[in-house]
């Protein structure tokens, strides 16, 4: 058994036993693996144990390993300016950061003119963390999702956030919005939180997404 294997179990068993503390079916639950500085011999090792979906941080990182790896597909997980954009739509299979609406707009002009198709996740900051990066505020939120008009090329997957480190209650309210937007919408949105330290947290609040680095790959 490799490091990379043994982590995975543990993982597995972390979510197992999670899922089984909140009557929830562990197969309803994806865990996305952040490569963000990782080696590519490590993200090869994990698709061969079959993980086909990546979380990449920085475009241009993401788009080395997009060149160098392309039997399997990458997920911008991390900040979005708008000067590249082009190159995240023709890359990256979603982009979980969508956050306010002018970037909406150049999103939705460069899926007309590239004619692609590709999934966005809108993420919000409910917190107003000053240390976080990104994020639409409950009152920005609506203006986030009005941009996509239900655009066909841009369908919207559902909400990604960092909720504040141990406070339990954040990822209450996070579900709580994806629930509202459901109902507004009348459309399942999934809800992507939780990362290494906190994912038993997340997946009692109803999380559908984890997205784990260092417990997945090790430390950087």
């Amino acid at each position: 058994m490799t490091p990379l294997t043994a982590r995975v179990a543990r993982l597995r068993s972390r979510i197992q036993r999670a899922c089984e503390d909140c009557g929830r079916d562990p197969g309803s639950i994806e865990l996305l693996p952040v490569s963000k500085r990782q080696p590519l011999a490590l993200v090869r090792e994990a698709a061969d144990l079959g993980f086909t979906r990546f979380g990449e941080n920085y475009v241009q990182e993401g788009l080395e390993k997009i060149q160098a790896c392309p039997d399997v597909a990458f997920i911008l997980i991390g900040p979005l300016q708008r000067n590249k954009a082009r190159q995240a739509l023709q890359n990256f299979q979603e982009i979980m950061t969508v956050d306010r609406p002018e970037l909406v707009v150049r999103l939705r002009h460069l899926a007309a003119e590239l004619d692609l198709v590709r999934g966005v996740w809108i993420q919000v900051d409910l917190w107003g963390e000053a240390t976080k990066i990104g994020g639409a505020d409950a009152a920005s939120l609506a203006s986030v999702h009005a941009a996509l008009e239900g655009d066909p090329r841009l369908p919207l997957q559902g909400f990604m956030a960092i909720p504040p480190p141990e406070d339990p209650g954040s990822f209450r309210a996070l579900a709580r919005l994806r629930d509202a937007w459901q109902e507004k919408t009348g459309r399942r949105l999934r809800v992507s939180m939780g990362m290494s330290g906190d994912l038993e947290e997340a997946i009692r609040a109803g999380t559908d997404q984890v997205r784990i680095g260092t417990a997945f790959f090790g430390t950087r």
